[in-house]
């Protein structure tokens, strides 16, 4: 058995006239087994024929894979290529929806005393799927928004990769407690015709009035006539037949429960011991509008924010924004209570980059340093944002980018002039297996005539492990004559780290 195992798996190699011979040791009974092999002549390929038939013919995705075999004429036998193409033809056909895929021919000649091979392999994928129509099962929100993430159009060309993305799009909306997307497959067999049954109730008249012989006489005059054979009718519906043939999408959801909570405890070094409550809704009612409530507690700060979001057309990339918030900040020479909202349109294009133009009402008192004021501003803005990264638990991988632009008029009531600049980015890159590079780096800018009337929350402070380490949070600015805080009219702040796991 030994032997025959052996000789088996050396024809994976292209040796298949192998000499083993077992060698025993001494010892009763053996305790081991000596294989002494002697491969013998190596088959080589001869002839290598691989055809496509149907639509995949004219698929690159075939085409590139048959074009890609790595056996060719002269080439010594393996069988791990050859057998890695014919698996991924069959992945191929599924995942690009040639349901009524087949291999009609599927052959591995070998003649080992002519020390050659030849290889056939005929895929016939037949006719490509498209999309049908979408069906949804168990939804609480609107199914035309519903529609709108899918990533394809009924009568375009199936692809499984974007079933699998339609499903991942509608657990991002966290709206559903489980998705389920899956092709109809059962659908293929309503294509088919019956097979025809031979008998006088299978032929149609041709000629004058259709109608059914009554009765043996009647039969017997009906057969002198013109009829048309149930396998011509059959032959017929196959020539009326759609002419791609379409696979529908069943979607079956369950709903989110309508409120989470979370209770979050740590410590940091910015801030000492904080708490941390949340409050979401995922969805509020069948449009899928969402509100989120968050507050945090620490020494030096508390705060309370809340977003409403209301999406639009496409729930994961357009939307509209309602936030609110209230702050109290006890830092330093920094104390201010702050109140705002702000009202938001966003925008997420294909290149991932997030788009957001709002206008925002903030009421602060403060006092910094020296400084007391109580101004009332509003101020439109714009901002663009791009965060890539890979395992966002432990990134490895990723860069941050975001850049704003806020200018407040007292033309409109504001309080205050200025025009404010921020820009930041951050990246992460791996060295090595425990070693991780991360660098930072922000910029901001603040043109005003009366650098008084801005409030903390707008000047540039830095320090902290988020910005320069080393420094106790938010103690890095210029100061005045007594030495007190007064807040950044410009900032540039850069860092760079090199982070080495100790476990983990």
């Amino acid at each position: 058995e030994v032997q025959q195992r052996t000789r088996v798996a050396m024809r994976a190699y292209g040796y298949y006239e192998p000499q083993v011979n077992l060698r025993f040791d001494d010892k009763q009974p053996p305790e081991y087994v000596e294989l002494a092999i002697d491969p013998g002549p190596r088959v080589t390929v001869q002839h290598v024929e691989v055809r496509l038939e149907g639509d995949a013919a004219t698929d690159t995705a075939f085409t590139d894979t048959v074009e890609g075999l790595p056996l060719t004429v002269g080439d010594p036998l393996l069988h791990a290529p050859w057998d890695r193409m014919r698996n991924r033809l069959a992945n191929l056909s599924l995942e690009r929806g040639y349901f009524d895929w087949s291999f009609t021919d599927r052959r591995m000649e070998v003649r080992p005393f002519e020390e050659s091979a030849r290889l056939y392999l005929t895929l016939d994928s037949r006719q490509r799927y498209v999309f049908g129509d979408t069906t949804l099962d168990g939804h609480h929100i609107e199914a035309t928004r519903l529609r709108n993430l899918a990533p394809f159009e009924p009568g375009e060309p199936y692809l499984a990769s974007d079933v699998a993305l339609y499903a991942q799009r509608l657990g991002q909306t966290n709206w559903f407690s489980s998705v389920s997307v899956r092709p109809r497959l059962d659908a293929r067999r309503e294509l088919a015709l019956a097979p025809p049954t031979l008998g006088w109730w299978n032929s149609v008249e041709t000629q004058g009035e259709a109608s059914l012989p009554q009765g043996p006489s009647a039969r017997a005059m009906a057969a002198s006539g013109p009829r048309l054979s149930a396998s011509a009718l059959a032959s017929v519906g196959r020539l009326h037949a759609p002419q791609q043939p379409s696979m529908p999408i069943d979607v079956v959801v369950a709903p989110a429960d309508r409120h989470r909570f979370e209770v979050g405890v740590g410590y940091a070094t910015d801030v000492g011991p904080r708490l941390r409550f949340a409050w979401h809704q995922p969805w509020i009612n069948r449009l899928g509008h969402s509100l989120e409530h968050d507050f945090f507690i620490s020494a030096p700060e508390q705060q309370l924010t809340g977003i409403y979001r209301m999406p639009l057309a496409n729930p994961l990339r357009d939307q509209y924004q309602l936030q609110y918030g209230l702050r109290h900040r006890d830092n330093e020479d920094t104390r201010s209570s702050e109140a705002s909202v702000e009202f938001a349109r966003r925008w997420e294009f294909d290149n991932r980059w997030i788009q957001t133009v709002f206008m925002r009402a903030t009421y602060e008192d403060f006092t910094q340093g020296n400084e007391e004021e109580k101004v009332l501003l509003y101020y439109p803005g714009v901002s663009w944002t791009r965060v890539r990264t890979r395992d966002p638990r432990f990134p490895t991988w990723g860069d941050r980018q975001r850049f704003s632009l806020e200018y407040s008029d007292s033309v409109w009531g504001s309080d205050a002039d200025f025009l404010r600049m921020t820009g930041s980015t951050e990246w992460i890159r791996m060295f090595s297996e425990n070693l991780r590079f991360v660098t930072r780096l922000g910029i901001g800018a603040i043109e005003t005539d009366d650098f008084s009337k801005v409030p903390p929350s707008l000047r540039f402070f830095a320090g902290g492990d988020r910005s320069v380490r080393g420094y106790d949070y938010e103690t890095l600015a210029p100061r005045d004559e007594d030495g007190q805080l007064l807040g950044g009219q410009q900032m540039l702040a850069g860092s760079v780290e090199l982070q080495r796991r100790i476990t983990g």
